[in-house]
């Protein structure tokens, strides 16, 4: 079975409606995409008050990105089980203690602490798997692209969280600030539960997790599209995630906190505005060429990052095109899953795919921590490996069936 919500056929007139569903659910996501992102903005606080080495600082980081992509899998199987507006509001909830359990650590210093609250924190990152299969359910088939290429934009709120932050904690101080995030979030909740509802189209999905992946699991195109999505979608969680990290430590005469915030939000929007034209460009010129473009790109210039330029206009423009490949790249990636599976394992594959992206995000911000190189104050080791990983998926990608355009 689908691990997206079943559905029946349904009329336009029976759909009326979708478009505001959709919308207010991307607001659910943005604001559960800033709580998971809430820790990486104010990196370099953490890491001066509790004394962090880059080990520290990089597992740190990551930790919210493993649950975050692994609980996507149990998610998704639950929103086809209860629905989302029940999952919106529940994972909207259970992501409050979380965000206020940072708040503690960080008030207390305790980085033991920081490190459960950032394990607990990953449950909002799961909030992706639920918008996808709701918002799917609210449009025909041929306009669920454009659903999801809507709903994907909720990861602006890694944007949001690079951007206001900072800023923030600044302003009103660190603990206000995650209260603040924390009232967002119980906010959103009621908003969900009064206001979001089922498509007429959906309907109650009881089958069992466990026989739906291992079903998705068993086909090839499973593996070759959670490759390339864990580079794409992978790579654009681990940036940012990692790059006030990396601007701060790289361009420390150059970049603070709040500048490396600002640059962080505008490698998020860079992304969150390719990824719907990599669908629409997909869908009018087949989705291999549209990847094959984005990991051309992503290759390129993370060679051009790996020979770190001087601060300034150059920096900016790469790292911002280097989100717009990625973008491209995700949405391409999500128009190939489609016409190249069963229809009945669909959402399965979907939802492996997405845990898969996630999980892309967990290794680089590690890889770029124990390859650190401190005399020559460079990430060039880390950077060389993306480089080579992307031109593998590249050669990876040529390689596949072109499932070519929609006439």
């Amino acid at each position: 079975m689908s691990a997206q919500s079943t559905t029946v056929p349904s009329t336009d007139t029976s759909l009326k409606g979708g478009f505001t569903q959709v919308i207010l659910a991307t607001l659910a996501s943005t604001v559960g995409f800033w709580a998971w992102m809430a820790i990486a903005p104010l990196q370099k606080t953490y890491a001066t008050q509790m004394g962090l080495d880059e080990g520290q600082i990089s597992l740190m980081l990551a930790t919210p990105v493993l649950v975050g992509a692994l609980g996507r899998i149990v998610v998704g199987a639950m929103t086809d089980r209860f629905g989302g507006r029940k999952m919106f509001t529940f994972v909207l909830l259970l992501s409050i203690p979380a965000v206020l359990l940072v708040a503690l650590a960080g008030s207390i210093k305790s980085f033991p602490l920081l490190l459960l609250a950032g394990f607990y924190l990953g449950v909002a990152g799961t909030i992706f798997a639920v918008g996808v299969p709701f918002s799917s359910a609210w449009f025909p088939p041929e306009r669920r692209g454009f659903a999801n290429g809507v709903f994907g934009m909720g990861m602006i709120g890694t944007a949001v969280s690079a951007f206001f932050t900072p800023r923030l904690a600044e302003s009103i101080g660190y603990f206000p600030t995650h209260l603040l995030i924390a009232a967002l979030l119980l906010l959103m909740a009621v908003l969900s539960w009064f206001f979001l509802r089922e498509s007429p189209a959906w309907q109650a999905n009881d089958a069992k997790l466990i026989p739906k992946v291992i079903g998705a699991l068993k086909l090839p195109v499973t593996w070759e599209m959670s490759f390339l999505y864990g580079i794409v979608f992978g790579g654009f969680v681990a940036f940012s995630t990692f790059l006030p990290k990396y601007l701060t430590t790289i361009y420390p005469d150059e970049v603070d906190a709040v500048g490396a915030g600002t640059r962080t939000a505008l490698f998020a929007v860079a992304a969150v505005i390719a990824r719907p034209i990599g669908g629409v460009l997909a869908d009018r010129f087949g989705p291999k060429v549209i990847a094959l473009i984005s990991l051309g790109g992503i290759v390129t210039l993370a060679y051009v990052v790996g020979q770190q330029p001087p601060e300034g206009i150059v920096t900016g423009a790469t790292f911002i095109m280097m989100a717009a490949a990625m973008g491209l790249g995700m949405g391409a990636v999500f128009a190939w899953i489609g016409p190249s599976t069963p229809k009945d394992k669909v959402g399965a594959v979907s939802g492996v795919v997405a845990a898969a992206g996630g999980l892309g995000g967990y290794f680089p911000p590690l890889v770029m921590g124990a390859t650190y190189n401190a005399e020559t104050n460079s990430y060039q080791l880390g950077l060389w490996f993306l480089v080579l990983v992307g031109a593998f998926a590249l050669v990876v990608a040529g390689m596949l069936k072109d499932v070519g355009r929609k006439k």
